[in-house]
């Protein structure tokens, strides 16, 4: 497994790299007081995904903070899926729209990372040479430079650490299965009390994952590329899983909710009782914030959870990127990571080398979560990007309305 990539390329090296990709290297020459300098004034658009108000309110403070130290401007363009910027983005290629693009900054991973770098939409290489970066850790979180199975290659930028989990109010459901083997027999006593997002919801893609890495007979599979693989062999076990399950969730399986916080409303409203989630500290932030109940617990799965990192990318053809690289500088130095990771913002998990903090840092950190784990147990690898859309694509021609 990749461990780090060097950061030693020099800036004639650089240049070079962006005239060749039709892009200027104005900002790849200019040391970080430059880029600080070229940064002030400037509006970076940033796409990210906009369907939770804890995350849109750190977003907007993040945004306060360079605005207050660096003169730049942040305006978050909400998304319901990363994949409508990178369709813009791929469109203004098309349209041979080298600069002025409209979008500066993308909250990007996976299957969307792998498109745009494999389609040259990508700004770059710059994540690995901000002074921040320094401070990510590329050991302990090899997650942090390798993408679903996709090296970022300094294309992107860590700013934050997710394992898939199950938030489970414990007054409802004491006896909710950590073995995905088990969840039909117990949605079968308990009919009606678990559901999952519609797949693309990524939470409910991500469902489809773990069950495949759980059932399958041929989990390695999920770690190639999808067209080397027997589908339909492969991912047998969790159609009959679905099939089996289906019937028992909330309305019957009928219909699904459209997004993770919907699922949580579902929980908060005791219609079910456990909702999926990617963020550890998810669960019992809501239950701070008193729209979980007190009883709530936070699960793993047996033989471990999906884990992964998630970043920002800068479009090729972006009009802000001294910008958008402060703002990316910004989101993993020490004051972002700790405020991100309290509960009482997003809950988060941080991608930096804790022991390299400082002790007032470290304190600061441990205080945000309570003394909480940010883990729920041993990390799996995500899959090869191509199976996200295979895996959606089968689904909804199953079970999609």
């Amino acid at each position: 497994m990749l461990h780090g990539i060097s950061a030693s390329i020099s800036k004639s090296a650089f240049a070079a790299l962006a005239l060749t990709m039709g892009v200027s290297g104005a900002v790849f020459a200019q040391d970080w007081e430059e880029t600080v300098a070229a940064a002030a004034g400037q509006t970076v658009f940033f796409n990210a995904w906009g369907g939770d108000e804890r995350i849109n309110a750190y977003i907007a403070w993040a945004g306060d903070r360079v605005r207050e130290d660096f003169g730049v401007t942040v305006q978050h363009v909400k998304l319901a899926d990363t994949a409508e910027a990178v369709n813009r983005v791929r469109l203004e290629q098309q349209a041979k729209k080298i600069t002025g693009g409209s979008i500066d900054l993308i909250w990007i991973n996976g299957e969307n990372f792998a498109t745009m770098k494999s389609e040259g939409l990508l700004f770059g290489p710059w994540a690995e040479h901000l002074p921040a970066f320094a401070g990510v850790d590329v050991e302990g979180k090899p997650t942090t430079v390798l993408d679903f199975q996709t090296p970022t290659e300094g294309f992107e930028a860590p700013w934050g650490m997710a394992q898939f989990n199950v938030i489970v109010d414990g007054a409802l459901a004491p006896d909710f299965p950590t073995a995905l083997s088990d969840l039909t027999d117990w949605a079968a006593q308990n009919p009606g009390r678990f559901t999952y997002p519609q797949p693309p919801n990524f939470l409910g893609t991500t469902f489809l994952k773990q069950a495949t890495l759980a059932l399958s007979n041929d989990p390695d599979a999920l770690y190639a590329p999808v067209d080397v693989a027997d589908f339909a062999a492969v991912t047998a076990p969790v159609w009959a899983f679905l099939d089996q399950l289906h019937p028992n969730l909330w309305q019957r399986g009928q219909n699904f909710p459209v997004s993770g916080p919907a699922a949580q409303q579902l929980l908060s409203d005791a219609e079910t009782a456990a909702t999926l989630s990617f963020f550890p500290l998810e669960g019992p932030a809501l239950v701070a914030a008193e729209t979980f109940v007190e009883a709530t617990v936070v699960q793993g799965f047996d033989g471990g959870s999906i884990g992964n990192t998630h970043f920002v990318a800068i479009p090729f053809n972006s009009s802000a990127a001294a910008g958008a690289q402060v703002f990316a500088n910004f989101l993993m130095t020490p004051e972002a990571q700790i405020r991100k990771q309290s509960l009482a913002a997003w809950g988060d998990a941080t991608v930096l080398d804790e022991s390299r903090l400082s002790a007032a840092e470290q304190s600061a950190l441990l205080e945000a979560t309570n003394g909480l784990s940010v883990s729920v147990g041993s990390v799996l690898p995500e899959p090869h990007p191509s199976w996200t859309s295979a895996l959606e694509a089968a689904w909804l021609q199953r079970y999609g309305s």
